[in-house]
């Protein structure tokens, strides 16, 4: 039997020792049923789903072409749901005196770089009239469900690219490290809205270091096509994840100078 959405988020929460619950990246014509409009909770479509992954009672989110009051234009973009301010080049680069006070947050070395990096990830194409995002343990339909994102430390995400690498043949390139917003490491990738992005592999994010000023310093984040999340909850039980547990997560380190036996 296959299994459902709500499996394969709590096998990988569980077995990944996730921080937060798993997240579902869903998309659809309509809302998520009760779902809140993402704009109410935050302007940072990331920051969302962080406190959704983290806070058990916090409820589905939704938004979309025609509900994106309060969401940041940079979300906004990475998401399909609107096209790049022609000034924005700036904003990521060097800055402009002419918006927003010559704000400038240097991740590109000049406004013609930044050019290239809105133009790297292809036309980004939402799933349909709106996104909406869920945990895994608020799904009951499995319809819509495009992917998955994980949260954890270092050694959890180091764990959930080896259990990509148990079901993958592609050492190289079916755990990767992409440039673009916090909200595109966790959403535009993986949930297939990049025109360039590959399909099969996991996102490990985010890269954006506007993102610190909410992420603690020891988690990071894993974004999984809906079909690899399949595959690597269906191979847990299979895998050093369950065959060395004590491996993947030690009870006991070694301290610095210690020797292996």
């Amino acid at each position: 039997m296959i299994m459902s959405v709500r499996d394969i988020g709590e096998k990988l929460t569980t077995a990944g020792k996730l921080a937060g619950r798993a997240v579902c990246v869903i998309g659809g014509e309509d809302p998520f049923p009760g779902a809140v409009h993402l704009g109410k909770v935050d302007r940072c479509v990331a920051r969302a789903i962080f406190d959704l992954a983290m806070d058990a009672d916090a409820p589905p989110m939704t938004y979309g072409a025609d509900q994106k009051g309060g969401i940041c234009p940079g979300g906004q973009l990475w998401c399909g749901i609107s096209g790049p301010s022609p000034k924005l080049k700036y904003l990521i680069s060097t800055g402009t005196p002419e918006f927003m006070g010559g704000a400038a947050e240097h991740l590109k070395p000049s406004p013609e770089a930044a050019e290239r990096f809105f133009a790297s990830p292809g036309r980004i194409t939402p799933p349909g009239r709106y996104i909406s995002l869920a945990g895994y343990d608020q799904v009951d339909d499995d319809a819509g469900v495009l992917s998955f994102i994980l949260i954890g430390t270092a050694e959890s995400v180091r764990n959930l690219g080896g259990l990509v690498q148990f079901v993958s043949d592609d050492i190289f390139t079916s755990v990767l490290m992409p440039g673009g917003a916090s909200c595109a490491s966790m959403i535009t990738y993986a949930a297939g809205l990049a025109e360039r992005a590959p399909r099969n592999a996991a996102f490990v994010g985010p890269v954006d270091p506007t993102g610190n000023a909410w992420l603690p310093p020891d988690l990071m984040t894993m974004a999984v096509p809906l079909a690899l999340a399949r595959s690597m909850a269906e191979n847990v039980d299979a895998s050093f994840l369950s065959k060395r547990a004590e491996v993947a997560f030690p009870a006991r380190r070694l301290s610095l100078g210690e020797k292996m036996e």
